[in-house]
């Protein structure tokens, strides 16, 4: 699948919702790679009081980005269905680098590559890129567990 899904399509693959959905578009989503951006609003809420006067993106919100690209993935590889009550779940993070910062305004691309599946267990890998430049790698593990549903 190769385009811009829906905020619907999205949120019948994955449980996140605004303020705390870090995917505006999917790019690239197959069984074992996901591609998706996000544009980074420079009046969030977060930038009042991460470095106040120079604000730069949370590392730990440019892993969550690659965390729902990775969530999009498997929810895509399994096939999830609106009526399908699993989620994936973040279980383990094995290693992150970061290498850039990444400042409000600037547009994340995202890419998360399907690595292997150990039982229950899928690992995956994340890019995320600003402006061509690598900001942050991590590599992480999900599992499938069922949820409450889809939010409404």
């Amino acid at each position: 699948m190769t385009g811009t899904m829906t905020d619907d399509t999205i949120y019948t693959l994955i449980p996140h919702r605004p303020p705390f959905l870090f995917i505006d578009r999917v790019v690239e989503l197959t069984t074992d790679r996901a591609v998706t951006t996000k544009r980074i609003d420079p009046d969030a809420e977060f930038f009042r009081g991460h470095y106040p006067g120079q604000p730069i993106m949370p590392g730990v919100l440019l892993c969550e980005a690659a965390f729902q690209t990775g969530a999009l993935l498997l929810a895509h590889r399994v096939g999830i269905s609106p009526a399908d009550r699993r989620v994936p779940v973040l279980t383990r993070i094995t290693e992150a680098r970061f290498k850039q910062v990444v400042l409000p305004g600037q547009t994340l691309s995202i890419e998360v590559q399907f690595d292997e599946q150990l039982d229950e267990a899928y690992f995956l890998t994340g890019r995320v890129s600003v402006e061509g430049k690598l900001a942050v790698r991590v590599s992480f593990a999900c599992m499938m567990t069922v949820g409450k549903g889809p939010a409404t």
